[in-house]
Order: structure tokens, then C-alpha cells, then sequence
């Protein structure tokens, strides 16, 4: 849901494909969605309750997830023909992925998709009940993913010991063209069949991480759209001088969301804004 929200802020088409509750807190999701231009004609809505991960901050920052049977889980089915005509670049990841019926349903939507594919883990351990389910579904997106993006805590997760370098090479000997990784304050690393290319994190006053990865992907999608859109032949013929350009405004709009509190990504003009300051 963040990314598309980053997505759309950028001036993407961005649609959401999901469920969302009708309780108080699915209430707030929904107007958090339709504010920032989210297309939520493939979106369900259920009775279901929303899940919800409650924070404390001291005597250290912790949480406790409340997730069960809530709506996230319960999708009933995934249809992109209220969107009009495709292909479209699907993303997916993060809870949606392993989470009840909803993760069988997404599944089948990427297996079935025509268009371009793009995963992001963005893995939660503290809420992964069953590793052995959470694999199965990981692999079934990776067997028709092309672009795959993971934090350097995702990839030690996921492949304990491996470097990450070795994971990129082993993911771009399949079907995914590109591999990025991202380290926070150190940085993104950008791998491809031409090679691969480091760009540096901005340096900001961090107020809040939260989002940030969202951010990045979703800053990263919105220059697909521009470029090749949902054609997985042009987005694999992307050079790294492209991917250079897509990568360090991605990290810019990560960077601004990190001086804010919680998952609230730029609009287009403010992280334009940032990058004409960042040229003088």
C-alpha cells in the first residue's frame, strides 16, 4: 500500500489491489488512499477487523502485531480489468505475500500477469509464524518476477551467510533482470546483466525510517512507468546509466521520507524540488 501511495505521489497511475477493512482504522486507510490519488477499483473492502501492529517506545522500541483473520488475509480475488487495458507493472510484497487466503490469490495473479513483475519482500520475522509457508510463496513470485528488490536485512534473512553479490548473480542467472539492493545510510547497489553500480544515500537528519523502502520502491516504479511501462523486453534492455538516473531518485525520495515521521513519501514537485538543490 505504501509504495503505490509513493507511486502515486510521483504522478504514476497507481492502483492498490487488496483488501481494506470497514472498520474505524480501514476507514482511515481508505481516505489515506483516496488523498493520495490511489486508484481503489480493484481494491475489496470486509467487515473483517484491520490489522494492526501496536508500538511502544520505551523502555525500547517494540512491537506486537494483532493480525488475526483480519481483512489483509481475506481476499477474495484479484481482477485488473476495472483498470483498464494493460499490461500493467505489478508489485507485491511484504505481509500480502504469506498472509492467509489473500497470498494464494496474489500469487496466481503474478503467475497469470503479462505485464512487468516487481517484488520487494521486505521481510517481517517477528510476524512470520511459518517460515516453510513464507518460502513457498517467496519462490512462486521469484519464478516470474523481473525486478526484485531487498534491503541487506531481507537478503540475510532469506539466505543466511551469502554475500550479496552472490545472491544478485544467483537471482539474474533466472527470469529477473534486475537486482537492487538497498543498506540504509550506505546506500543502494544496482545489479544487471551489463554489471552492477553503487549510488550513495543522501545525508539527512533521519527523524523516522518508516516507509522509506516503500518510498524507494515506489519512486522506482514511477520512473518504469515513464520509461519502458509494463514491457518486460524494454525494461531488460535498460542500461546502467538509466538505472543510475531511476536509483538516485529513488534514494532521494527515501531520503526525504526518513525526515518526517511515519511512511509519508514526497509528491513530485517537493522531491523534484530536492533534486534541483542537489545539482547546484
Amino acid at each position: 500500500m505504501n509504495a503505490a501511495i509513493a507511486a502515486a505521489r510521483l504522478g504514476a497511475p497507481s492502483a492498490f489491489v487488496g483488501r481494506v477493512s470497514t472498520d474505524e482504522a480501514g476507514q482511515l486507510i481508505w481516505r489515506h488512499l483516496q488523498r493520495s490519488g490511489v486508484d481503489l477499483r480493484a481494491c475489496e473492502r470486509g467487515a473483517e477487523a484491520t490489522a494492526k501492529a501496536i508500538v511502544s517506545l520505551a523502555p525500547h522500541p517494540s512491537f506486537r502485531f494483532e493480525g488475526d483473520d483480519t481483512a489483509d488475509t481475506a481476499l477474495d480475488a484479484a481482477d485488473l480489468a476495472a483498470l483498464g487495458h494493460g499490461p500493467h507493472i505489478l508489485h507485491g510484497g511484504t505481509l500480502g505475500m504469506f498472509r492467509g487466503r489473500t497470498a494464494d490469490v496474489l500469487a496466481s495473479l503474478a503467475e497469470r500477469h503479462d505485464g512487468l513483475v516487481s517484488l520487494d519482500p521486505n521481510v517481517r520475522p517477528a510476524i512470520v509464524e511459518d517460515r516453510h509457508r513464507w518460502d513457498r510463496f517467496h519462490k512462486r513470485w521469484l519464478s516470474v518476477c523481473d525486478l526484485f528488490r531487498a534491503s541487506d536485512e531481507d537478503l540475510a534473512w532469506i539466505w543466511p551467510g551469502r554475500a550479496a553479490d552472490d545472491c544478485a548473480a544467483e537471482l539474474l542467472a533466472g527470469r529477473i533482470s534486475t537486482v537492487i539492493v538497498t543498506r540504509g545510510r550506505q546506500g543502494v547497489t544496482v545489479y544487471t546483466a551489463e554489471g552492477q553500480l553503487d549510488v550513495a544515500a543522501p545525508p539527512v537528519d533521519v527523524v523516522d525510517t518508516v516507509g522509506a523502502g516503500d518510498a524507494f520502491v515506489g519512486a522506482v516504479l514511477a520512473s518504469l512507468w515513464e520509461r519502458p511501462g509494463a514491457d518486460r523486453t524494454a525494461f531488460a534492455a535498460l542500461d546502467l546509466r538509466q538505472w543510475r538516473a531511476i536509483a538516485e531518485r529513488a534514494a532521494a525520495a527515501a531520503a526525504i521520507t526518513c525526515t518526517r515521521p511515519g511512511a509519508d513519501p514526497p509528491d513530485d514537485a517537493e522531491l523534484e524540488t530536492v533534486l534541483a538543490e542537489s545539482l547546484r
